[in-house]
């Protein structure tokens, strides 16, 4: 099934799980029915039926949260190379319909950065993501600006993504409630809360005035961020702060998608503070039903141009990805 309009679809933050990688995790996300299960572990058949069903002509695919952030230092480098080993063959056999994000070892830093190189330059990928905290550090500690460094050589972008808040803050702010609402501390807030963080202490820790050619990509609809930006950006502007430019650096180096956020009003926010042309469609697949997310964009009244770009050619541009043809 297609869009009526026949507007070709390329979904950004679709996720899957590799069975080593869980298997070295102290934490794995959670527990998972049977069902979703086995949509995260596949990388053929089901995944490629859902897609049809839906009218989706390509997903970028990414592990799921903590992915190598949740690794041992000592670990991490030699499973995250087998992590991207396997995921590049599983693209190679379907690469019309699949692309990827690398996973990262940001335990070592210098490491990561190589893996980067080899997995944008050997194997094809548009990318990494990135999960939360590593070991406790936000991304913008200076011992990450290495890997900020090669995505800058290497013109791709890093996409930043939540993944459980550090244990500290979930026993102060969640501890009271996550037992009858357990995804307040997840996708109804916590991941929220977390992503947001990150990504306003990239602004503020100077790596864009270092790299002023990085790109980062936001889910969720920027993580409440296009809707905060000039207030944030008031507050920063009063005496007493460092001299910064939170909008316009924020607008500058950040891409905004829909994953699990289908709101025709939070999309025109982020519309009118960001610019259509730094959004791109994704569904957050399958923690997210592809069905939810077509029906929207079908309803969507935005321009045919608009719609064209968020749907497929922004994605196309930023990713270096061949349009598909639907």
């Amino acid at each position: 099934m297609a869009l009526a309009s026949g507007l070709p679809v390329i979904a950004i933050e679709e996720h899957y799980w590799d069975a080593e990688l869980l298997s070295k995790l102290s934490a794995p996300e959670g527990k998972r029915s049977p069902d979703m299960l086995q949509k995260l572990h596949d990388l053929g058949e089901i995944r490629i039926a859902a897609m049809d069903a839906a009218g989706i002509d390509m997903q970028v695919l990414s592990h799921g949260a903590p992915s190598g952030q949740g690794l041992a230092p000592d670990i991490a480098v030699e499973t995250v190379r087998g992590v991207n080993d396997r995921l590049h063959r599983a693209i190679a056999l379907h690469p019309t319909r699949f692309a990827g994000f690398a996973a990262l070892p940001t335990a070592d830093p210098e490491a990561a950065a190589d893996e980067l190189d080899r997995c944008v330059s050997e194997l094809g990928m548009c990318g990494a993501m990135v999960h939360g905290l590593t070991n406790g550090v936000f991304l913008d500690d200076r011992r990450f600006w290495p890997i900020f460094a090669r995505a800058e050589k290497l013109n791709v972008p890093i996409y930043l993504h939540p993944a459980v808040p550090h244990a500290q803050v979930n026993e102060v702010y969640y501890k009271d409630y996550v037992k009858d609402f357990p995804l307040v501390m997840r996708a109804a807030w916590g991941f929220t809360v977390e992503a947001a963080t990150q990504a306003i202490r990239l602004v503020l820790s100077g790596v864009f005035e270092k790299h002023p050619n990085l790109q980062f990509v936001l889910g969720h609809m920027g993580e409440t961020l296009p809707f905060l930006l000039w207030r944030i950006d008031q507050a920063l502007s009063r005496p007493g702060q460092e001299r910064t430019s939170f909008r316009a650096l924020f607008s500058e180096h950040f891409h905004i998608t829909t994953s699990g956020h289908f709101s025709t009003p939070a999309l025109m926010c982020v519309m009118t503070e960001m610019g259509i042309d730094r959004m791109m469609f994704a569904i957050d697949w399958p923690f997210v039903a592809n069905e939810p997310a077509m029906s929207w964009i079908e309803t969507l009244q935005i321009s045919q141009a608009d719609k064209k770009k968020l749907l497929s050619t922004n994605a196309s541009r930023l990713l270096g990805l061949n349009l598909p043809v639907s």
